[in-house]
Order: C-alpha cells, then sequence, then structure tokens
C-alpha cells in the first residue's frame, strides 16, 4: 500500500511539474490566399458589422446578443456579445486598423476569463492577398494543465480556417 501511494503521489507530482514547464504563452495561426486586393479585405476585418458574413463564430448561436459601440469602425470599435455555451460572453475591440494589419484586444469571460490579441495581417500578392490570422494570449497555470488533454492550435486552428475560407468567398464576390 505504501509503495502505491508513493508511486501515485510521484506521478501526479510529476504531471503537475509537466504542466509548469508548459510554454507561458500560447499561439493560433493560420493563413489563406485571397483573391482580393488589402483594400476589399481589410474593412471586412475592422467594421464588426460585417463578421456575420465570415466569422465562424457568429453561426455558433443565431440568438447570440451583440452590440456594438466606440467607433462605428477601425481604431475604437468595441463588439460585445453573449450567447450559449459554444460562444460564451466577451468583448473585442480593434487597437489598430490600416489595409496591412487589424489588431483586436479580446477579453473572454465566459466560459473562462482569457484575455488575448487578435491579428490580421494583409499581405500583397500581386492580384492577390495572404492573410494570416493569429491569436496568442497567457497560458496560465489552468490552461498548461487543460492543454495537455485539448490541443488549443487544432481547436481554434479549425475555426480559423473555416473562417478564412468565409472571408475569401465573401471578399472575392
Amino acid at each position: 500500500m505504501k509503495i502505491t501511494a508513493i508511486v501515485i503521489a510521484v506521478l501526479v507530482a510529476a504531471f503537475l511539474i509537466f504542466a509548469a514547464l508548459r510554454p507561458d504563452t500560447f499561439v493560433v495561426q493560420r493563413s489563406a490566399v485571397i483573391n482580393a486586393s488589402p483594400e476589399k479585405i481589410a474593412p471586412l476585418i475592422s467594421d464588426f458589422h460585417n463578421w456575420s458574413s465570415w466569422s465562424p463564430y457568429e453561426k455558433l448561436d443565431p440568438a447570440m446578443k451583440k452590440s456594438f459601440s466606440g467607433a462605428p469602425s477601425g481604431q475604437g470599435a468595441i463588439y460585445d456579445w453573449e450567447g450559449n455555451s459554444k460562444v460564451g460572453k466577451g468583448r473585442m475591440e480593434i487597437t489598430m486598423a490600416s489595409a496591412s494589419l487589424v489588431s483586436i484586444k479580446m477579453d473572454f469571460v465566459k466560459p473562462m476569463e482569457g484575455h488575448d490579441v487578435i491579428e490580421f495581417a494583409l499581405e500583397p500578392k500581386g492580384q492577390s492577398t495572404n492573410v494570416t490570422w493569429t491569436m496568442r494570449g497567457p497560458n496560465n497555470y489552468f490552461a498548461k494543465v487543460m492543454g495537455i488533454f485539448f490541443n488549443i492550435d487544432k481547436i481554434v486552428g479549425k475555426d480559423f480556417e473555416s473562417g478564412l475560407a468565409q472571408l475569401k468567398s465573401v471578399a472575392e464576390k
């Protein structure tokens, strides 16, 4: 009995140490080539009113409550949402907007608190634009433990791929 308890304690300690040594930040990033200019794509991103046409998160809860405040678009535009367990509750604020970069501060309230930065980089490539969607944020201890069981890059990355495909479809019309 004593040896079993010691082995279990060592395994638990090893697991907790392993989790503690995981990175302090996370990054999820996906890219797509869109056959449109950055000037045509940027307004689809920098105006939260346009997100319903391409964001995968907008479709997860058709009854989601949304409110817009601050600037109508671009820097200072604010988007608050509250919905079902798939979309949770949070707020986004555009902190920078140009034809080459849109940066957004995102604060989740539910299902768990989170404070992340989202960036959309738009790089012209001839007649097309390479759009890179990046989300980065702190990886607290709880997130480090959860990251052992759930791969945020795979989970959120699928949403980014879907969103970029929708953005491509809308921008190329």
